[in-house]
């Protein structure tokens, strides 16, 4: 009797232990995961933890797996440098990656104790599914002036994430899948850094954004966030195929198309063979596998069917864009000035017989290059009346409140980017700056929509409301208030067409 009493007491010990927040012991700079224990950097403000292993390191055998457990580790674990980049090339001012053991995430608190559990913000970055990491976005602003625990996550990219093979389980969605490992992951330790695994807001820009649809859709995602967040990436966004003149494409494609593509990548007959293909050979048809697939166990249905018939979780969702997103995309098809003489010839490429009506709906405007005509007209098509459309959707089963991101005056921060006519405005990922400190210059007015920017979006974390009543908030420097988004995008001409 006195031994079964003593085992009891010892095991109730134990678990008293683990539940108590890791910042009464250490500063806070030790936290027991249910891995192990880790160690990070604590200062006056806030406490940072990189490299958390979520999932096993894909590789080898596990290369196109879903995500399996970590092995436990003993001792206390280095928690004080970033998660590293997963494999990918150059791009967005980073250098190219050989990583392919990446499953890891970042954890950024406030320091010291909550009288109570943290609202939980969890960011999955974009990059068009082919590159970014979680480790570019530093969140100390969003967990400090917000009290919440901010994750940012790292999922496999390209042809590591998205890639299919018939037969291969799991197939156009280990990406998918590993962001649901990390959601896991947070359900069992967000308590340990001082969160509320019951609300969870999950929340990304562009692929992230998407990423977010994918989730919303996804019914192993059941459970696992209160409230989403999507910025510029509504799931019905779409673009000009590649292929097809004429005619626009959306982002997600049937498992059977995307296991058809993976058919003699690289050369390789078999599984095996690619299973034994260096990082490097596979880096060569990174960019050819970029669409997470539905009829998948992981995706069963495409998430725009899943929005316009409901089939999504319910929860309180937050959808916005930024006003001018294909300023950022139309350079890249078109780095040099299209002259308006060749406009007409560039919309019925884009549009097929509709390109009159259109050109009529978006003339020229005089300034001897029409693309920032070609951006604006993508923009409100493929992007600001997608994005009304989420909202519609989304809000006959649950609350959805809008914004637009609307200030024309952030540097751009992308590297290496040509002149544009007019300048590249509200560009797409143009609000990231005032969420994430990416050491951009801003002015005293861009630091103040900052502050309300950041205080919304944990308002939202913590109660499922930015603080404005419905509509769609303009959000610029020294002008934020109620848009009249639709006119403005001129979305009842984009339905009608």
């Amino acid at each position: 009797m006195a031994r079964t009493v003593t085992v009891a007491l010892a095991a109730a010990m134990t678990l008293a232990l683990t539940q108590v927040p890791a910042a009464q012991a250490d500063g806070g700079a030790v936290v027991r995961t249910d891995k192990g224990a880790v160690a990070g950097t604590v200062t006056s403000t806030y406490r940072t933890f990189g490299s958390i292993p979520f999932a096993a390191a894909p590789v080898g055998e596990n290369r196109w797996r879903d995500p399996r457990p970590v092995t436990p580790w003993q001792g206390v674990r280095d928690a004080t440098t970033p998660a590293p980049m997963c494999a990918q090339g150059a791009g967005l001012g980073q250098p190219p990656s050989r990583t392919e053991d990446c499953l890891y995430l970042n954890v950024t608190t406030p320091a010291g104790n909550s009288a109570r559990p943290r609202p939980v913000m969890v960011w999955i970055h974009g990059g068009s599914f082919t590159s970014g990491g979680a480790s570019m976005y530093d969140a100390r602003w969003l967990a400090t002036k917000n009290d919440a625990v901010v994750v940012t996550v790292n999922y496999r990219l390209g042809v590591f994430g998205f890639f299919g093979y018939p037969g291969l389980a799991g197939s156009g969605t280990f990406g998918i899948a590993d962001q649901q490992a990390a959601l896991r992951w947070v359900q069992r330790n967000a308590r340990a850094f001082g969160g509320d695994a019951r609300n969870v807001t999950v929340f990304g820009e562009s692929a992230g954004a998407l990423s977010v649809c994918a989730q919303l859709a996804s019914p192993r995602a059941a459970g696992l966030f209160a409230k989403a967040i999507i910025q510029s990436g509504p799931c019905g966004v779409d673009a000009p195929s590649p292929t097809e003149p004429g005619t626009f494409e959306h982002l997600w494609k049937p498992r059977a198309e995307v296991e058809q593509s993976g058919v003699g990548t690289v050369g390789c007959a078999d599984l095996a063979c690619l299973r034994a293909q260096p990082v490097e050979k596979l880096l060569t048809v990174h960019d050819e596998f970029t669409s997470p697939a539905f009829d998948t166990a992981v995706l069963p249905i495409d998430p725009i069917v899943a929005q316009r018939t409901g089939r999504m979780h319910r929860v309180p969702t937050l959808v916005g864009t930024t006003h001018d997103e294909m300023t950022l995309f139309v350079p890249e098809t078109f780095p040099q000035p299209v002259p308006e003489a060749a406009y007409g010839t560039a919309l019925g490429a884009l549009f097929g017989a509709d390109a009159d009506e259109v050109a009529a709906r978006y003339p020229v405007n005089g300034n001897g290059d029409a693309r920032d005509e070609i951006a604006r007209l993508l923009t409100d098509k493929s992007w600001s009346c997608a994005s009304a459309v989420t909202r519609t959707e989304l809000d006959r089963h649950a609350r959805v409140s809008g914004y637009e991101f609307a200030d024309p005056n952030v540097p751009v921060f992308f590297p290496g980017l040509p002149p544009f006519p007019g300048g590249y405005k509200a560009f797409h990922a143009s609000e990231l700056p005032l969420l994430f400190d990416f050491g951009v210059g801003l002015t005293a007015g861009q630091r103040e929509l900052s502050d309300y920017m950041i205080a919304a979006w944990g308002r939202f974390a913590r109660t499922g409301d930015p603080g404005w009543r419905a509509g769609v908030q303009s959000l610029a420097a020294g002008a934020v208030g109620p848009a009249d988004f639709s006119k403005d995008h001129q979305c009842e001409f984009w339905r009608a067409l």
